[in-house]
């Protein structure tokens, strides 16, 4: 036994020593192996992280084309320049004011997300004349992200609600008996905000309403890339008050999707709209107790493409919305 130890034990010796470095190497690249899968992991994350804050920039902050003509040229048309300011003083709004001869009676366009007063793919020159023709005043006006200097950024609907509100309180220093707002995307889902705070709307008509709420805001990121909607939603709504100011919550769209509201409103919506699910319309609609309310669902028709797609229809039941309005109006006068 003593032999065999003597024996062994230088053995033992070296093979200890050649073990300590091969142990020694392996735990190096362990370690090695270990940060390098924690930092691809880290930058995945931080990649995921910075594409929700790239898209929230985005949609806080589109980009608008600028004012390219006037009533007067598109439509021969005569207005007033005009500015006035957001009903909570945040800033100075610009537009245009055309009146009819001897009218109390004012519509108020409200366009969309991504747009200015002209809106060209309505087009909001078509409709403004189409107004005008039917002796109403007609007023029309950029949204602060769509203002030619100091924009603002989008919000979808809490300052620009401030700018709508501004808008109806010029039409009634105008002596404007009898208000419509007429908005489109997301300038009728800021219609339906401002309705919360005002008394002086007597009717809406609302195209391709967009209301911004988690589930129309994943609809619109899920047609553009393919994200989960959790942790996306989670993230998005983290993101957007560090870069726009607002928070979702801030925007009433519960209250919007439950309420009543008091004035008539007209509906209007296509079945193949890619950005508002025409079931939003279909919803608001069947809240409504006011008989002059309805809704339009048309078939295969886009998003803020309706009056493009059928014209004819479209004035047709415009009209006869706005007949029915200047009616149970001019008759709830005579009344009082």
């Amino acid at each position: 036994m003593n032999i065999l130890t003597r024996t062994n034990a230088p053995g033992s010796r070296s093979i200890q020593k050649l073990a300590e470095p091969t142990t020694t190497r392996f735990i190096r690249v362990k370690h090695i192996i270990v940060a390098l899968i924690l930092s691809i992991i880290f930058f995945l994350l931080f990649c995921f992280v910075a594409l929700h804050a790239y898209i929230a920039w985005v949609l806080s902050n589109p980009t608008v084309a600028p004012v390219y003509s006037n009533p007067l040229a598109a439509k021969s048309m005569a207005y007033e320049n005009v500015t006035f300011p957001a009903l909570d003083n945040s800033r100075v709004m610009h537009g245009w004011y055309i009146p009819a001869e001897g009218s109390k009676r004012t519509i108020v366009f409200s366009h969309g997300y991504g747009a200015n007063r002209e809106e060209s793919w309505v087009p909001m020159y078509d409709l403004a004349h189409y107004a005008h023709s039917l002796n109403y005043n007609v007023l029309m006006f950029d949204y602060g992200f769509a203002a030619e200097y100091n924009k603002d950024v989008a919000t979808g609907g809490k300052i620009e609600t401030q700018q709508l509100l501004g808008a109806i309180k010029l039409a009634k220093e105008r002596d404007a008996g009898q208000i419509i707002v007429w908005g489109f995307s997301m300038g009728a889902g800021t219609a339906l905000q401002a309705g919360l705070q005002t008394e002086d709307v007597d009717a809406m008509i609302l195209d391709s309403t967009f209301l911004l709420e988690p589930d129309t805001l994943y609809h619109n990121i899920k047609n553009q890339i393919a994200l989960p909607r959790h942790p996306s939603l989670e993230i998005l709504e983290l993101l957007f008050p560090v870069l726009n100011g607002t928070s979702l919550n801030q925007i009433p769209y519960q209250q919007v999707k439950s309420e009543d509201y008091p004035f008539p409103i007209f509906f209007i919506h296509g079945t193949l709209d890619e950005k508002a699910p025409f079931g939003i319309a279909e919803k608001l609609a069947s809240n409504q107790s006011n008989p002059l309310s309805t809704v339009w669902i048309v078939d295969d028709s886009h998003h803020e493409l309706i009056f493009r797609e059928h014209s004819r229809d479209y004035l047709r039941r415009v009209s006869s919305f706005l007949g029915k309005v200047k009616t149970t109006l001019n008759t709830s006068i005579q009344e009082e």
